[in-house]
């Protein structure tokens, strides 16, 4: 079993920047290939950005590419999304989640593990 537990969300304006971070205890970290994925109200859950086992291969989505970055440190723990000018529309519950694979998936059914998600809100 594995427990994801974000932190980092918060309110910013746009143009501004947050880093989110997901820590994960119960199995060795870097067993797992990490995701981030979130929610907008009223919209269906969507794939932000994931990175392999280990730590050498990335994929993003087209809406955050060049403005996100997703890194890991297996020897720390946290895997981590670097958000750089954040939009409105960035606005969502963000979610990170881990899977039993080599390489992250842009599918929610590519994971296995899920944590509580944090609110990233981004003002106008």
């Amino acid at each position: 079993q594995v427990q994801l537990v974000e932190s980092g969300g918060g309110l910013v304006q746009a143009g501004g920047s947050l880093r989110l971070s997901c820590a994960a205890s119960g199995r060795t970290f870097s067993s797992y290939a990490m995701g981030w994925f979130r929610q907008a109200p009223g919209k269906e859950r969507e794939f932000v950005a994931a990175i392999s086992r280990s730590g050498g291969s990335a994929v993003y989505a087209d809406s955050v590419k060049g403005r996100f970055t997703i890194a890991r440190d297996n020897a720390k723990n946290p895997v981590y999304l670097q958000m750089n000018s954040l939009r409105p529309k960035d606005t969502a519950v963000y979610y990170c989640a881990a899977a039993r694979s080599a390489y992250g998936s842009s599918r929610e059914a590519g994971y296995d593990y899920w944590g509580q998600g944090t609110q990233v809100t981004v003002s106008s």
